[in-house]
């Protein structure tokens, strides 16, 4: 599973792709956290228009981006999610982000 990581100007979007599963997870969240220390940005988007699964794993995944950016003093926003994601934060308490607040 593939993930896009463009950065401009402090914000960086990582356009995720595929199914994130406990498989594919793992992988995301390395490319992610590299681009992350290699960057510092302040703001990252994680753009689920790509994603065709999601498993608790992507919680997961959000979860540990969210500490990571709270930690570095910036902020996450979750964008282009199809409604079964939604669901699937919301119903995991994480209603906040689902709005891009921090």
């Amino acid at each position: 599973m593939p993930v896009y990581i463009t950065e401009s100007g402090g914000k960086m979007t990582a356009r995720l792709t595929g199914e994130i599963d406990h498989h594919t997870s793992r992988w995301l969240r390395m490319d992610i956290d590299t681009a992350i220390n290699d960057s510092s940005p302040k703001e990252l988007r994680l753009d689920f228009s790509g994603v065709s699964f999601m498993d608790s794993s992507g919680v997961g995944l959000v979860m540990g981006r969210y500490k990571n950016m709270c930690e570095r003093g910036g902020k996450l926003e979750l964008v282009n999610m199809p409604e079964y994601i939604q669901k699937v934060m919301s119903l995991a308490g994480m209603d906040r982000l689902l709005d891009g607040k921090r």
